[in-house]
């Protein structure tokens, strides 16, 4: 199984403020859906609330600490690595598996992810209060990127980066 991480970042790593993302960015909207369609995706709770509903056609996984917490169409794990055992059971090896948000999630995740795919928004937001983990050039290896001016519709550049672990 390929474990993978897909966030947008600014240029200080900030992804949200008040558990909403910074921008509307339709090609990045885009470029998530196309990435991540097909495959699981794994998200923590605060990010599925901000959602607020299962995402179509992929198998939603909540990892969270409340076992109280219950939503229809979701799959929920407690921790990470009854989420990896789980996955090891019901995937194939091959298969590619999203971990889409929040920053704690991603924090948990970062050491144990096989790749990245990264959407660098060329904009900083000195209010964000919630961040993405340094990407340590050590350990990740830039293997494609696609750039975006702003335009009519995006507000900001925006650099699509897949980051292989080295």
């Amino acid at each position: 199984m390929i474990l993978s991480i897909i966030s947008a970042i600014g240029k200080n790593n900030e992804i949200g403020k008040g558990n909403a993302l910074l921008w509307d960015l339709p090609l990045d909207m885009k470029h998530f859906r196309e990435t991540t369609s097909g495959h699981p995706i794994i998200m923590g709770q605060k990010t599925y609330e901000s959602i607020g509903r299962p995402l179509p056609n992929r198998r939603n996984i909540v990892l969270t600490k409340d076992e109280n917490f219950k939503r229809e169409g979701i799959e929920i794990v407690y921790s990470v690595n009854e989420l990896i055992d789980l996955l090891k059971k019901t995937e194939k090896e091959d298969s590619e598996c999203f971990v889409i948000g929040g920053g704690q999630i991603y924090k948990l995740f970062i050491d144990i992810a096989n790749k990245l795919y990264i959407t660098h928004v060329d904009v900083e937001f000195p209010d964000a209060d919630t961040f993405f983990p340094p990407i340590d050039q050590d350990k990740w290896g830039k293997i494609s990127e696609d750039k975006h001016e702003p335009d009519e519709k995006n507000k900001f550049g925006i650099n699509f980066v897949e980051y292989k672990k080295k």
